[in-house]
């Protein structure tokens, strides 16, 4: 019997239509293809499909709420693989709230997590604009960053313990809630971040942190990223861990939100060539008195010469509703070549000077440069000039690319901050990663998964 025979005898009830929703990237740009979409409903289902595959040699690719920026979820071209959806494994198994700990399977929606979180008093801090859609396994696959990472860390540091099925079938059942456990090699760090290609993770344990007792958050006026720089220093200095996020951006993408859209509450009469969004979560003392103050140093000392401070709720969401439908006006006008990259903190300033230069050599070009300054990861995307679209410079993508990550490689950056490597990094990842490193990778591939069924081309283009 084939692979789809053995499945269709074993599990006949997890056989999904191939819609075009599986199949298709968020931007647009690739089309995948599946042999069949299988949705397991429990760990020993997912064991089922891994042990089949691996005995045919058929390829299977993990798919969790498919908004994957760089094409780990679509395999366009070799052999069609089974996609392996995690939509029926949503459950909340446990929450413990004396502890500050919940097990969730792989296919929960991350606003579910915070929800269920909320709801025994907790929060659990990961946070993106994609959090309506994306699923717990497919942001520890990518060890996903977000807003927050300069107070809580990427997602690799929310996880106490993973649940995982290897390529042959094999379950490795790290469900611990153990915050210190040295019972040799660590599988969980290993998973994390692995894109689907080592094993396919079912289940997490999380980390839950206190609810601050106030939030509040500000918009300031910044002349220039070294101002902004100092800005962050005087607010770490001041407020400390209460910083729950540190976003920059720059001007380009307030006049993209009013050229393309979605609509927003502009909080300047002017477009600042840059600004800093400031979140704060207090234990003690007010929010908007910690920003207040922070302004008026900083109005002081001529880093900041305009600001709003939330003075509630839905003027602090009104800020974020800006930055996070900045990725939305993108979309709508086009970009040439879009870069997830980061540099060290204190390199952000000359990045952002000596790109433009560089890449004026190619063509004239209109930057939307925002992100986390927090923690050096900036959303730098290229696009054309008013009136001009992606397709007049399509032959320019790859200059483009390779003009920026040669500079963020340069500065002792990564090609790759937040999103992952999937299949249209994977290249990058040859011509910028540490050999030693890769010829490691390489191993480890071949020792967990030999016959190559896991997300094949996905992070290494071979093994």
């Amino acid at each position: 019997m084939d692979c789809l025979d053995r499945l269709k005898a074993e599990l006949p009830d997890t056989f999904r239509d191939v819609g075009a929703a599986y199949l298709q990237d968020p931007r647009g740009r690739l089309r995948g293809q599946a042999l069949a979409v299988i949705a397991p409903s429990s760990t020993a289902e997912v064991a089922a499909v891994l042990r089949i595959a691996n005995d045919t040699g058929t390829p299977v690719v993990p798919y969790g709420g498919g908004t994957g920026l760089v094409g780990g979820q679509i395999k366009e071209d070799g052999d069609p693989p089974i996609l392996l959806t995690m939509e029926r494994m949503t459950a909340v198994r446990v929450i413990d709230a004396q502890a500050g700990t919940m097990s969730v399977e792989a296919g929960a929606i991350l606003q579910d997590v915070h929800d269920a979180a909320a709801a025994v008093g907790w929060i659990f801090p990961l946070t993106l604009a994609s959090q309506g859609s994306a699923r717990i396994g497919g942001l520890l696959a990518t060890n996903a960053g977000g807003v927050n990472v300069i107070r809580y860390g990427n997602t690799r540091d929310l996880v106490l313990g993973v649940e995982a099925v290897l390529a042959d079938g094999t379950v490795i059942r790290g469900l611990s809630p153990l915050r210190k456990n040295n019972m040799g090699y660590d599988l969980r760090h290993l998973l994390i971040g692995s894109e689907g290609t080592l094993g396919v993770i079912t289940a997490a344990t999380l980390r839950l942190f206190p609810t601050p007792s106030a939030t509040g958050a500000a918009l300031m006026v910044v002349p220039t990223p070294d101002a902004a720089l100092s800005l962050l220093r005087m607010a770490q200095a001041q407020i400390g861990e209460g910083i729950s996020a540190f976003e920059l951006i720059g001007g380009m993408g307030f006049e993209f939100l009013t050229e393309a859209g979605p609509e927003v509450r502009m909080p300047f009469a002017e477009v600042p060539d840059w600004c800093c969004l400031i979140d704060l979560g207090l234990s003690h003392g007010t929010p908007a008195e910690a920003l207040e103050a922070l302004f008026s140093e900083a109005f002081e000392a001529g880093l900041v010469s305009d600001g709003v401070v939330a003075l509630s709720e839905a003027q602090r969401r009104d800020f974020w509703n800006i930055r996070e439908n900045i990725p939305e006006a993108n979309r709508r006008i086009g970009s040439v070549s879009s870069h997830d990259i980061s540099v060290p903190v204190a390199s952000i300033p000359a990045f952002i000077a000596e790109a433009p230069g560089r890449l004026a050599r190619i063509n004239s070009f209109r930057i939307n440069c925002f992100g986390h300054m927090g923690d050096g990861n900036l959303h730098y995307n290229v696009f054309p000039l008013a009136g001009r679209s992606q397709a007049d410079h399509e032959a320019e993508r790859s200059l483009v690319k390779t003009c920026v990550h040669d500079l963020v490689h340069e500065m002792g950056g990564s090609i790759s901050a937040e999103h992952g490597v999937g299949r249209l990094k994977a290249g990058d990842l040859e011509t910028y990663g540490d050999p030693g490193k890769l010829a490691a990778m390489r191993m480890i591939k071949a020792a967990l998964d030999p016959k190559g069924i896991l997300n094949p081309g996905a992070v290494l283009r071979s093994i």
